[in-house]
C-alpha cells in the first residue's frame, strides 16, 4: 500500500556519511561522530515536522560493526518516519543486511505521491571507489521504465558527475558514463543525490539537479587537490518533491557546535 502524504509535496530528509564506531565515544578525524549524528538528528526534529522519507546514503558505520548500526537505527527512529538506507565504502555490506533484517529499509524502489524514489548501492566490498554492478543498472532501467507518469529521484553513495576535487573525482562513480546513458533515455529524472564528499554541491545539467549532501560529522573542503578538512558545520539536506515535478532543497547545518578536527591526519 503506497503511503498517505500530508501536503502536496513530498518532504526527504537525507542523513549521510554519520560514521558511526561499535564504541559511542568513537572519532572520526577528532570529531565524536554519535555526538554530531545526535546533534544533527536534534536539529531534523525542529525544522522537519512532517517528513515523509528519510534516506540514509551511505557511510552509516565507520567499522562496519553490528553495534553502529544497531545504534543508528535507534538514534533515528526517534523521526518516526518511513526509511531507507544503503550501503557506501566504509560500510560493511552483511552486517547492515543483519541490523536491516525483517524491515524494507535495505528495498530499492519506494513510490509516495507523484514521485518514485530509486536508491542504488555503489559500494565495491574493499574498495574506495564506487561502481554500479549490473543489478544495480538493471534495478535503475527498470525503475525508470515502469516509472508511468511519476518523476524520479535516484539516490547513491559515490558521486556520479565530477566536484571539481581532484583527490574526490578519483574516487567517486567509476562506471558513472553507464548510469548517465541509462538516465538519458528517459525524460523523468529530476534529481539525483548522494553522500560520499562531505560538502555541498548543487548542479543542474540537462534538465537533472545534481546534490551532495554534508556529512553528519566531518567536512572536507571543496575544490581541494588533495585530502583537506572543512571547518563548516555537520549537516543534512532536505528537498521538497511537488505533485507537478518541481522540486525545492537546502542544506541544514547544526548551530552552535563546539568540536575539535584533528587537521594532521590525512585521510579518513
Amino acid at each position: 500500500m503506497e503511503p498517505l502524504k500530508k501536503n502536496p509535496y513530498v518532504t526527504v530528509v537525507q542523513l549521510s556519511d554519520s560514521h558511526l564506531f561499535a564504541d559511542v565515544n568513537g572519532r572520526l578525524l577528532g570529531m565524536q561522530t554519535d555526538d554530531s549524528l545526535q546533534q544533527v538528528i536534534s536539529a531534523v526534529v525542529v525544522e522537519q515536522p512532517n517528513i515523509d522519507v528519510l534516506l540514509c546514503t551511505g557511510d552509516i558505520s565507520q567499522d562496519g560493526s553490528n553495534a553502529s548500526y544497531q545504534r543508528f537505527a535507534e538514534m533515528v527512529k526517534t523521526l518516526n518516519t518511513p526509511m531507507r538506507w544503503f550501503a557506501g565504502n566504509h560500510d560493511e555490506r552483511l552486517a547492515l543486511q543483519q541490523v536491516c533484517a525483517n524491515t524494507d529499509w535495505l528495498e530499492s524502489v519506494y513510490d509516495i505521491g507523484a514521485w518514485r524514489i530509486v536508491l542504488l548501492d555503489s559500494s565495491v566490498a574493499h574498495k574506495v571507489h564506487g561502481e554500479l554492478a549490473d543489478d544495480q543498472l538493471s534495478i535503475l532501467e527498470q525503475a525508470l521504465a515502469s516509472a508511468g507518469e511519476r518523476y524520479v529521484l535516484i539516490g547513491l553513495h559515490h558521486h556520479p558527475v565530477p566536484i571539481q576535487s581532484r583527490w574526490m573525482d578519483a574516487i567517486g562513480l567509476h562506471n558513472a558514463a553507464d548510469m548517465l546513458s541509462i538516465i538519458s533515455r528517459y525524460n523523468n529524472v529530476k534529481a539525483v543525490i548522494w553522500g560520499h564528499v562531505h560538502q555541498e554541491f548543487d548542479q543542474t545539467l540537462r534538465g537533472v539537479r545534481w546534490l551532495a549532501t554534508p556529512s553528519t560529522c566531518v567536512q572536507f573542503a571543496p575544490h581541494s587537490a588533495d585530502f583537506a578538512v572543512d571547518d563548516k558545520a555537520p549537516g543534512y539536506r532536505w528537498l521538497r518533491l511537488y505533485d507537478d515535478g518541481q522540486l525545492q532543497t537546502a542544506v541544514s547545518r547544526v548551530a552552535d557546535i563546539d568540536f575539535d578536527i584533528d587537521y594532521s591526519i590525512k585521510g579518513y
